[in-house]
C-alpha cells in the first residue's frame, strides 16, 4: 500500500466546503457521500447549484432528462441562465463584494493591472455592448487569439453575455492552426493583439491573426488589442479594442436557455481536424465552479492561479472556477523562469496566492535550479497547490511538496479533459495523500476502471470509463455528432469510455499510467508508458523521459525510450546500460526496453504536457496528425533523426 504523505487536519476537514455541503445534507461520512452522489446525480447536482447560489432568469423544472439516451442528456431543463451574469453582475452588485478583485493580470515584465467585480463588469458590459454595435448577435461565433492578459477574460464574458459563442485559441498557435479553428466553427470576428512579450522579447500575433484571417472566409471583422504598441499592418476589416469598448452604453446579459452553447474549445486530434467540443452555460462553468470550490477548497477570500493559456481547458476552467466562486484570479503572461528561476514564487509571495495549479513538467524545470529560489520569498499564504496534464513521478512530487510546501501544503492531483470540463479523478483533501496519487473519482462522476471486457477491475490496470452523465459533459462535437459518438460511446452500450489507462488500488489509490492509446502491450502484457519513465527519472542523470511502443515480430511490441538528461549531461554507452537495469530490475528483464535514446528535448505543449504520439508517429515514420499544440518542432526532428541513425 502507498504510504500517504499529507494527512489533513480535523479542524482543516470541519472547514471545507465539500464538508459543509455533506453537513447541508445530513451526510457525515464522505464515502457515503460520494456513493450518493452517483446514485443519484439529479440530486447531487441540484444540491450544487442551491449551494453556489446561482442566479436563474427562470428556474428549472427538471435536474435531468435522459430521453435521448446518455450520450446526449439535458441538464437543468426549461432553466434560463446566463453564465456573464452569475460571474460578475451577482458580486458586483453585491455592495460587500463589488470592490473585491476578480483579476489581477501580470505581465511578461512584471507590470501588474487589476480589476475589481465592479470595474469588471462594468467593462464587460460596454465591450458586450460594442461586439453588439459590430453586428454579432445571439449564437454567432466569436474567436479568441490573444495571451493571458484581462482583455481575454472580457472579450470571453462579453461574448458570452450577449448569448453568441466565443472559441478559444492558443496563443503560441501559427495561422493554420488559428484558421482552421476559424473555418471549422465559422468564426464572425476574431480577436487578437498586436503581440505579446515572452521573456523580454515581442512575439508577433497581427501578422499570425491576419494570415488566420485570410484563410477564414466567415471573418468580417479583427479587434485588435494594443498590447506591445508596436507597428503592425492594418486592413480594412481591423477595429481598435478601444474602439469597440463603449464609452456611454452598456449591455445587460441576455436571457439564454441552461444548454445554450457559450464555448467551442478545440481538442488536438490524433489524426484529422481538432475536435471542437461544445460547453453550455449551465455545463462547463458550474463543473468548473465545483471542482475548484470544493475539490479545491477554493473560498471567496482566496486567490487562484493556474500556470496555463486561455486555449487550453485549464484557462478557462480558471476563469468560470475563481469568478462563479467569488474569488480572485491571477492571469499571467510570462514564463516560470524569467528573467530568474524564482519568477513564480514571486508572483505566489506579491498576490498572496492561495491555490497554485502548475504542472510537474514546470517542476522538473524550477527544481534543477535549487531551493534557494524558492526560499527567498515568502510561500506562507499557499493553501493547496493543484497538478493536472500529465502524471507526476515521485522527485518532482517530493521537491514541490517537501521544499515548496514545507510538508503542508497538499498536492491536489486533479484528471479530466476538455471535453469533461474538469475532473474524473482528484485528490481528496478531506483524506490522507499519497505522492502522484489520486483519491479516486470526484462526487458526481460514476467512474470506474474496466478490462477488455467492461468488467470493473481492482489491483491491474485498465480502461477509465463513465458510468453515468454529468453536468459539463461535452455536448458533443460542433456539427459532428457522429464523431463525438464514435469517440466515447462506440465502445460499450451506455459507457462513455475516457481513453486513460489506469491503475486503481485496492486500498483506494488511484494512478494514471497514461493513455489507453499510447499503452504498450509487451509479451502479453500491458504497461502504462509512465510506469517505465517513473523509473528512469529516478536517475540522479534524468531530467524527464518519454516511453512509446513500436512493433516487434516477436513480442508483438517492445518499448523505447527517450531521455533528456540534467543540464550539463550528454550521456554514454554507461549510463544506457544502467538506465536499462534499472528497468529490467523494477519491471522485469522481460520489459526492458529494445532502445534508450538520449535527446535534448522533448516534444510539448507550452503547458509542458510530453506528446507521446507524435514522438511515436516521427520515430516511425507515421502521419504525425494536429500538431497545432506543439511548442517545439525541433525536437520533432530530433527523434526522427534517432530512428534514421539506428
Amino acid at each position: 500500500m502507498q504510504r500517504a504523505a499529507w494527512f489533513p487536519a480535523d479542524e482543516q476537514v470541519r472547514k471545507m466546503r465539500m464538508y459543509g455541503l455533506m453537513m447541508k445534507n445530513g451526510i457525515e461520512e464522505y464515502d457515503d457521500f460520494y456513493q450518493r452522489s452517483v446514485k443519484d446525480p439529479a440530486w447531487f447536482w441540484d444540491e450544487v447549484v442551491r449551494d453556489l447560489k446561482l442566479q436563474w432568469d427562470q428556474p428549472y423544472s427538471k435536474v435531468l432528462d435522459l430521453s435521448k439516451g446518455f450520450a446526449w442528456p439535458q441538464w437543468f431543463v426549461d432553466g434560463k441562465m446566463n453564465v456573464a451574469t452569475n460571474c460578475l453582475d451577482r458580486w458586483a452588485d453585491d455592495p460587500k463584494v463589488k470592490d473585491q478583485l476578480a483579476i489581477i493580470s501580470e505581465g511578461d515584465g512584471g507590470e501588474v493591472k487589476q480589476w475589481t467585480y465592479h470595474e469588471l463588469r462594468e467593462t464587460v458590459a460596454r465591450f458586450a455592448q460594442g461586439l453588439s454595435e459590430l453586428g454579432v448577435t445571439f449564437g454567432d461565433r466569436v474567436a479568441i487569439y490573444l495571451p493571458m492578459i484581462a482583455e481575454n477574460v472580457i472579450a470571453m464574458l462579453a461574448t458570452a453575455r450577449i448569448g453568441a459563442i466565443f472559441t478559444p485559441c492558443f496563443s503560441g498557435y501559427g495561422a493554420e492552426a488559428v484558421a482552421t479553428r476559424l473555418k471549422d466553427c465559422e468564426a464572425k470576428v476574431l480577436i487578437t493583439a498586436d503581440g505579446f512579450w515572452r521573456r523580454g522579447k515581442v512575439v508577433k500575433m497581427k501578422e499570425e491573426a491576419d494570415r488566420a484571417a485570410d484563410l477564414s472566409p466567415s471573418v468580417e471583422k479583427v479587434i485588435i488589442v494594443q498590447r506591445t504598441g508596436r507597428e503592425i499592418p492594418v486592413h480594412e476589416r481591423d477595429v481598435k479594442w478601444e474602439d469597440v469598448i463603449h464609452k456611454e452604453k452598456t449591455l445587460s446579459s441576455v436571457i439564454t436557455d441552461a444548454d445554450t452553447p457559450f464555448m467551442i474549445i478545440y481538442t488536438s486530434g490524433t489524426t484529422g481536424r481538432p475536435k471542437g467540443t461544445v460547453h453550455v452555460h449551465a455545463g462547463f462553468p458550474i463543473k468548473a465552479a465545483f471542482d475548484a470550490g470544493y475539490g479545491m477548497d477554493l473560498k471567496q477570500e482566496d486567490t487562484l492561479f493556474w500556470m496555463t493559456d486561455m486555449g487550453w481547458m485549464m484557462g478557462p476552467w480558471m476563469v468560470f472556477g475563481a469568478l462563479l466562486n467569488g474569488s480572485t484570479m491571477v492571469l499571467f503572461e510570462g514564463t516560470p523562469d524569467y528573467p530568474q528561476p524564482d519568477r513564480l514564487w514571486e508572483l505566489v509571495e506579491n498576490h498572496r496566492i492561495s491555490h497554485m495549479g502548475i504542472s510537474p513538467t514546470v517542476i522538473r524545470t524550477l527544481m534543477k535550479f535549487g531551493e534557494t529560489w524558492v526560499d527567498k520569498h515568502d510561500q506562507s499564504s499557499l493553501k493547496a497547490f493543484g497538478s493536472t496534464g500529465e502524471p507526476w513521478n515521485p522527485e518532482p512530487w517530493f521537491w514541490l511538496f517537501d521544499h515548496v510546501g514545507k510538508g503542508k501544503v497538499p498536492i491536489w492531483n486533479y484528471s479530466g479533459g476538455t471535453e469533461v470540463s474538469g475532473g474524473i479523478l482528484s485528490s481528496n483533501l478531506m483524506k490522507p495523500i499519497a505522492p502522484c496519487s489520486f483519491n479516486g473519482p470526484m462526487p458526481g462522476m460514476d467512474a470506474e476502471v474496466v478490462d477488455e471486457h467492461g468488467k470493473p477491475i481492482r489491483g491491474e490496470v485498465g480502461e477509465l470509463v463513465m458510468k453515468h452523465p454529468w453536468v459539463g459533459m461535452t455536448h458533443g462535437f460542433w456539427k459532428d455528432p457522429e464523431r463525438y459518438k464514435k469517440a466515447y460511446w462506440s465502445r460499450w452500450e451506455g459507457t462513455w469510455v475516457h481513453g486513460d489507462w489506469v491503475h486503481a488500488e485496492e486500498e483506494g489509490y488511484w494512478y494514471i499510467t497514461g493513455r489507453s492509446d499510447d499503452t504498450l502491450k509487451i509479451a502479453g502484457k500491458r504497461l502504462g508508458p509512465a510506469e517505465m519513465e517513473s523509473v528512469l527519472v529516478d536517475h540522479p542523470r534524468v531530467l524527464e523521459a518519454a516511453t512509446i511502443g513500436v512493433p516487434d515480430p516477436i513480442k508483438g511490441e517492445v518499448a523505447v525510450c527517450f531521455a533528456v538528461l540534467k543540464p550539463g549531461d550528454s550521456g554514454d554507452e554507461v549510463l544506457v546500460k544502467e538506465l536499462m537495469d534499472m528497468i529490467g530490475d523494477h519491471l522485469g528483464k522481460a520489459l526492458r526496453p529494445s532502445k534508450i535514446h538520449v535527446v535534448s528535448e522533448l516534444p510539448k505543449t507550452r503547458n509542458g504536457k510530453i506528446l507521446r504520439r507524435v514522438i511515436k508517429s516521427a520515430y516511425t515514420g507515421q502521419e504525425a496528425g494536429d500538431l497545432s499544440a506543439l511548442e517545439n518542432p525541433k525536437a520533432v526532428e530530433e527523434v526522427r533523426r534517432e530512428n534514421e541513425a539506428e
